[in-house]
């Protein structure tokens, strides 16, 4: 059975809309996603014809540069805070990991003594 086409809209990188539908979407004009895409800060992809489709990974991360250039940052600085946003999260997350694994091997260690202090 052949998967329903439709569920390429749930994918996050799917770039399924268009310019126009992006800028509306977001509130700002086609210009700004063409100075995005100029500046490589975000690369849509490229329909066959030439024209730019955008994902939703994409339009959250011009809303994130949006919000900080309305702040008042440039777009150099803008692209570096998200960057460092990201990599912040990353290693929030690589943090909990090594913690949830660190209380399991604990665990684990406190089991194994427990296991060879019965038996002697």
């Amino acid at each position: 059975m052949s998967q329903d086409p439709t569920d390429r809209l749930d994918d996050p990188d799917f770039p399924a809309l268009t310019m126009s539908q992006a800028a509306e979407l977001l509130g700002v004009q086609p210009a700004f996603l063409r100075s995005l895409d100029s500046s490589g800060a975000l690369e849509p992809y490229r329909s066959p014809g030439g024209h730019r489709r955008y994902s939703r990974h994409q339009l959250a991360l011009a809303a994130r540069l949006r919000g900080l250039l309305d702040d008042g940052h440039p777009l150099a600085s803008a692209e570096t805070i998200v960057g460092l946003q990201d990599e912040l999260t990353s290693a929030r997350a690589d943090a909990d990991r090594l913690r949830s694994t660190a209380t399991r091997l604990r665990s684990d260690v406190d089991r194994l003594r427990r296991d060879i202090g019965g038996t002697g």
